[in-house]
């Protein structure tokens, strides 16, 4: 079968994006950096064209297109973490530069999105008590960075 793998679309800043990427995310490297061999819509002969690399054991590639394209929430890059440490560290490191978002939303420095969502919060929303899913989604939304405890309190109903 073949493989799928995101390919992100850059103007100029394809390697600078991967070896951003892979300085946060565990089990990260970048794999390759192609060069152009003429000049192309994304750069000069010699140029970085294409950066194959590893995010969290899946493989991406980031291309230099010249002409920057906009990206949307229509895609967006979900990060499970085991806790609230995890969360932090990603959500700071990810959104420098960047717009953070509610729910767990941000967007970088490059415009991509993405979410930061802890392990804990889809068991809190499929709790068998809607009263307290309920609680769960209404703290939720009034978040920005998710805050476990807080997730945990609502659920609670504390």
């Amino acid at each position: 079968m073949s493989k799928i793998a995101p390919c992100l679309w850059f103007a100029t800043e394809a390697e600078e994006a991967a070896r951003f990427y892979a300085g946060l995310i565990p089990d990260s490297r970048i794999d390759q950096v192609q060069r152009a061999p003429a000049d192309s819509p994304g750069g000069q002969a010699g140029t970085v064209l294409v950066v194959g690399f590893t995010l969290g054991g899946t493989r991406f590639t980031a291309l230099n297109g010249g002409v920057g394209a906009e990206f949307s929430h229509a895609i967006s890059f979900q990060i499970d973490c085991a806790d609230q440490a995890e969360v932090d560290r990603l959500w700071h490191g990810l959104s420098a530069g960047g717009k953070t978002e509610q729910c767990g939303w941000l967007r970088d420095r490059y415009g991509i999105s993405w979410q930061i969502v802890p392990t804990a919060l889809p068991k809190l929303l499929a709790d068998p008590d809607p009263a307290k899913a309920k609680r769960v989604m209404e703290a939720m939304l009034g978040m920005t960075r998710i805050d476990i405890a807080g997730l945990e309190r609502a659920w609670r109903g504390a």
